[in-house]
């Protein structure tokens, strides 16, 4: 899939003089509804030869409502431009939220996009879609909005698993218990870590389970803990079965910053200074302080057996 074009800000757009089909939202995670609303506006391009475009934000507007507690991200910057896309998109617009940004009023907010883009055929945002100063405009204000300046606007129904409305709120309270499960089912794809393999302490290899130290800080954290994954890099190798403890690491050292260490079911083909990925793919225990590392040792033995269980190795 090729990557797509990417802006800072509207002011820096330059695309094909065709029309252009925006799917407007924050879209953290990139889940299977705000899927439904980018795939809405993919496809309407397809069919008309046109342009499809993503306008999304940076910072989350938390950090300018309540900078105290600002809402954490599951994905960062590179991790949804690269979800964005793997859905087609044609070209991704990172609108700065800044506080002259936020002022814009509900009225001025159609015309301010269409003039940044001229192009602009249709809006596509999610049901419960908000917009202006205090978020005043709503998903009807943005059709009678649209209507106006001749532009077609599209809202797509929330989308519910089990009986409840698919949200980005939602990923977040499973990433954060560790429920990998059902954040991958939420989300439509595997809850990932991604970075460069570092130099460690090499007490894993002391006691007989060699890790891989991944640099990784991610804004949500996940819960403190074991966990089985998989492991895929550059290098061709597949998905590579392992078990990971992301936490602190209180029987050795008590990390002031969380660390994810991965030892391999298999054999390690990566060393440091290589770029992999992480899929997290189910949560075997949390973290805990051990007597000693003897006791640590005999744990981390249990973990590699669950792990070994949960991918049917023998």
């Amino acid at each position: 899939m090729k990557s797509p074009a990417q802006f800072d800000g509207l002011e820096r757009v330059s695309l094909p003089p065709r029309p252009l089909h925006v799917a407007i939202g924050m879209f953290d995670g990139v889940h299977l509804g705000h899927r439904a609303v980018i795939d809405s506006a993919v496809q309407s391009a397809r069919r008309g030869d046109g342009v499809s475009a993503v306008l999304t934000f940076d910072p989350h507007p938390s950090v300018l409502i309540r900078p105290q507690d600002p809402t954490r991200l599951i994905l960062d910057r590179p991790a949804k431009v690269a979800a964005l896309g793997s859905l087609g998109v044609d070209a991704v617009v990172v609108q700065p939220f800044t506080p002259d940004f936020a002022a814009l009023s509900a009225e001025d907010f159609v015309p301010y996009i269409k003039r940044h883009l001229p192009g602009l055929a249709g809006i596509y945002v999610g049901e419960n879609f908000r917009f202006g100063q205090g978020r005043r405009g709503d998903v009807a204000m943005l059709v009678g909005e649209g209507r106006r300046h001749g532009i077609a606007v599209f809202s797509a129904p929330r989308v519910n698993l089990d009986g409840e409305p698919i949200s980005s709120t939602r990923i977040r309270e499973c990433i954060r218990r560790g429920d990998m499960g059902s954040a991958a089912a939420l989300l439509g794809y595997t809850y990932t870590a991604s970075g460069t393999v570092v130099h460690g302490k090499h007490l894993g290899r002391t006691l007989g389970f060699p890790t891989l130290n991944l640099a990784w800080s991610p804004d949500l954290r996940p819960l403190y803990g074991v966990y089985a994954v998989r492991v895929s890099g550059a290098k061709s190798y597949g998905w590579l079965p392992a078990v990971a403890n992301y936490g602190l690491r209180p029987t050795v050292e008590q990390s002031v910053e969380p660390r994810l260490e991965i030892h391999l079911l298999v054999s390690c083909p990566y060393v440091a200074g290589d770029p992999i990925v992480v899929e997290w793919v189910r949560f075997l225990r949390p973290e805990r302080k051990f007597a000693g590392l003897e006791e640590l040792t005999a744990q981390i033995a249990r973990d590699v057996t669950a792990a070994r269980a949960e991918f049917s190795l023998p």
